[in-house]
């Protein structure tokens, strides 16, 4: 059987490999996709998945596609899990599925692999991933399955098979990075009343130690994707890396929640998604004046469960898809620029425009006399809005309330 591993050269991939190999008796392919974790040295993952015992390397840059396919119509769709989660890692599992199974395919593997835990959210958004992409395919999940525990029998067994292990200590918390954002969780931070450690944060600056002096930005939206900063078109990985880099000196895009996992445990997480954050607040200013009143209320109902199915690990499906479709029509209208106060950890907006979509007309909005808008048109819908209320006030009335 010829397994192919959804790789990063850690302890527990190493690990998983190995085990892989000698418990299937297996070809295994180590497959790492890039989605700017920032850490990846390609010599030196190929150099440990050989000597681990795999067959063939596979390294792919997916970060475009993780920016174009993923981060992007997310962001057109305002998608914000629980009010605060702006879906950084649920957004690059499906990105990374695919890129697993095109090398499933083109190494002719009948399995898939991957170092999820049984008690996560990742086990089900690769799974689910994979199960739509190859409905026939065979996934190991070596947490569900072997009698391993922890980090300690990682060591242990690592050890005994004398499998390389990563030279550098493990923080007291797990960490995931991408593109788009670092989260972390577990160890200390499993104490809900914990503050996070010193020093935890990668992308964004202590607030209190940020600039003194804000820093303004402005970001033009294309059909509500962005498409140039300050003026400068850029593509995806470029447009990102650099609003990371401005969000993330001023200390933008921290939080800290405790969150409902699709399993149904409560789990303690913080993110940084300095960028994002400011493209969010950049969007929802532009889409303000180019949107219907009742187009964007109605999309705005829908944005939970939008963010809802991609937490879930939902993204292949039907109703994704669907809601996909009418969040990307609704964006048609959404050109125009606006300009961001970025200042010790807040993203402020102070201006919008839309040369072409501007529903926003300043004759009929003034507080000054004009002649576009008749106010006593104003009494008779009042009365009108107003009439299941009299009627029911009348009625309270008659009855003594």
């Amino acid at each position: 059987m010829k397994v192919v591993l959804a790789y990063s050269g850690g302890l527990d991939t190493s690990v998983i490999l190995h085990w892989i190999k000698h418990t299937y008796d297996a070809e295994v392919v180590a497959y790492t996709g890039d989605v700017g974790q920032g850490d990846i040295e390609i010599d030196a993952v190929r150099e440990a998945a050989a000597s681990t015992g795999a067959s063939d390397v596979v390294i792919e840059d997916l970060r475009c596609e993780f920016a174009e396919q993923a981060i992007f119509p997310a962001l057109r769709s305002n998608a914000v899990y629980e009010w605060y989660y702006l879906l950084g890692t649920a957004l690059a599992r499906p990105v990374i599925s695919s890129g697993l199974m095109r090398c499933a395919k083109e190494h002719g593997a009948q399995a898939i692999a991957h170092g999820a835990t049984g008690k996560g959210n990742d086990q089900i958004r690769f799974e689910l991933a994979a199960y739509a992409l190859q409905p026939d395919i065979k996934i190991i999940a070596p947490w569900r399955e072997w009698q391993l525990k922890g980090r300690s029998d990682l060591i242990a067994y690592a050890r005994e098979h004398g499998i390389d292990m990563p030279a550098a200590p493990k923080p007291e918390y797990s960490m995931d990075a991408n593109l788009m954002h670092v989260s972390y969780e577990g160890g200390v931070l499993e104490d809900p009343w914990n503050g996070p450690p010193a020093g935890m944060w990668r992308m964004t600056t202590d607030p209190e130690e940020a600039p003194d002096e804000p820093e303004f930005v402005t970001i033009r939206f294309e059909q509500g994707t962005p498409v140039a900063v300050n003026g400068r078109e850029m593509g995806p990985v470029e447009l990102l890396e650099a609003v990371n880099e401005i969000g993330g000196r001023h200390g933008v895009g921290r939080v800290d929640i405790v969150e409902n996992r699709f399993l149904g445990m409560k789990s303690r997480g913080c993110y940084e998604t300095p960028g994002v954050t400011l493209l969010l607040h950049a969007h929802r200013a532009v889409e303000s004046i180019t949107l219907d009143r009742e187009v964007q209320h109605l999309r705005d109902e829908l944005v939970p469960r939008f963010a809802e199915i991609v937490y879930n690990g939902l993204w292949f499906s039907p109703e994704r898809e669907a809601l996909q479709t009418f969040m990307d029509s609704v964006q048609q209208r959404v050109n125009g620029e606006a300009r961001l106060k970025v200042y010790k950890g807040s993203a402020i907006v102070e201006g919008r425009r839309s040369v072409a979509d501007s529903l926003y007309d300043e004759k009929i909005a003034t507080f000054e006399a004009d002649d576009v808008y008749d106010q006593s048109d104003a009494t008779g819908f009042i009365r009108l809005r107003a009439l299941r209320l009299r009627t029911l006030g009348a009625k309270r009335i008659s009855e003594g309330e």
